[in-house]
């Protein structure tokens, strides 16, 4: 839990930077969004499928970028 208290002379949007830095910091809200909805494992097969067709468009782009039809 994030406990932030007010300092001497803080305004209210200073302490309440402080507080979402401290909530960032502590990763308490991307756990909070990862419990929030579920998701089913994905099988290694559609990994593997995945993890191609990744390769494939980046390669896909490098071709065209060496070939001067696309800008990076």
């Amino acid at each position: 839990m994030v406990e932030v208290r007010r300092r001497d002379k803080e305004s209210s949007t200073g302490l309440a930077r402080r507080f979402s830095r401290k909530i960032q910091l502590s990763r308490l809200l991307t756990t909070a969004r990862k419990l929030q909805f579920h998701e089913r494992p994905k099988s290694t097969m559609r990994q593997r499928k995945d993890a191609l067709r990744r390769i494939e468009k980046r390669a896909g782009k490098e071709r065209l970028r060496k070939l001067g039809k696309l800008k990076r």
